[in-house]
């Protein structure tokens, strides 16, 4: 059991059949058998945690009999601890390592949200994990040239395909050329200011 007022952090450990639950500097293997919560080893340490991670069995080091290994979070460092079962042989501790969930996806996300389920893929770990090639990435982009309306006859468009009568075109230009006499009105009068403005920074006014 962990200190008053520390924050447990279970971290589930598929091959043990349980997980490992830390509090403060002790560690707890958890299964689902009475008494359920097994006591493993208290670590000490001078400084204390701000958060924990548990790296996944395939990055442990399986010549070194590495079980176990957290990263520890301190304020200003990461403090790796590793966890290690002392045994005589070389070779491949089959009992330590079962085979265990690898990096490749049992389901894409489209079939999770599906509602489908699936056991994760189990790798060997008895030569170490070895990364596969990246996932080739497949997007699929969607061309809107595809679904352009078929090329027919040109013509010009005239004032009657617009649906606009002559009166209404005229009053249109009209609306035009005011917003254009307009324009030139308002960019004479920038032009003066900023001419004005010139000699007042200069100091000849």
């Amino acid at each position: 059991p962990g200190e008053v007022g520390v924050v447990v952090q279970p971290f589930p450990d598929r091959d043990a059949g349980g997980g490992v639950a830390v509090a403060g500097e002790e560690g707890e293997h958890i299964t689902d058998e009475a008494p359920y919560v097994h006591y493993l080893s208290t670590y000490s340490s001078k400084e204390p945690q701000r958060g924990m991670g548990f790296m996944p069995k395939r990055g442990l080091d399986v010549s070194k009999c590495e079980i176990a290994r957290f990263f520890k979070l301190h304020e200003r460092k990461c403090e790796p601890i590793v966890m290690t079962v002392p045994r005589k042989s070389d070779l491949f501790q089959d009992d330590l390592y079962p085979d265990t969930p690898g990096p490749e996806p049992a389901l894409e996300a489209d079939e999770w949200l599906a509602g489908k389920d699936a056991e994760p893929i189990l790798i060997s770990l008895r030569d170490g994990y070895v990364p596969v090639k990246n996932r080739e990435l497949k997007v699929v982009k969607k061309n809107i040239l595809d679904n352009k309306p078929p090329p027919g006859p040109r013509r010009s468009q005239s004032a009657s395909d617009a649906g606009l009568s002559r009166p209404a075109l005229e009053e249109v230009l009209e609306e035009i050329r005011a917003l254009k006499e307009t324009v030139r009105a308002h960019e004479k009068r920038i032009a003066d200011l900023e001419h004005k403005l010139g000699q007042f920074t200069n100091g000849t006014e």
